[in-house]
């Protein structure tokens, strides 16, 4: 279940994967299979190379792509989902879903 983001935040995450960007949202999540994770952060990428190329730089494996929709994304959370954060300087979602 997602919680924090409007349907607007959620469009335009879309429409940016669609373009072929490397694209961010983070929004607040339940999941009773990882139960310490209250955030998640959906990195994806229309362009499934790219989308591989650029979760390398973070040793992220091509087979965790969920490729179940239109929009391929890698999902992270923990401290993997913050140490990225802070490394492509996605600022606001940091402080929005206090990761720091």
């Amino acid at each position: 279940m997602a919680f924090g983001i409007n349907r607007q935040e959620l469009k335009m995450w879309k429409d940016c994967v669609i373009k072929g960007n490397i694209c961010f949202l983070t929004h607040y999540w339940q999941d009773a299979r990882f139960p310490h994770a209250y955030t998640v952060t959906k990195v994806g990428c229309y362009d499934i190379e790219k989308l591989i190329q650029w979760g390398q730089r973070y040793d992220l494996k091509p087979e965790w792509i969920d490729q179940r929709n239109t929009y391929p994304h890698f999902d992270l959370f923990g401290e993997r989902q913050r140490d990225i954060l802070i490394k492509e300087k996605q600022w606001e979602q940091l402080k929005r879903f206090r990761l720091l």
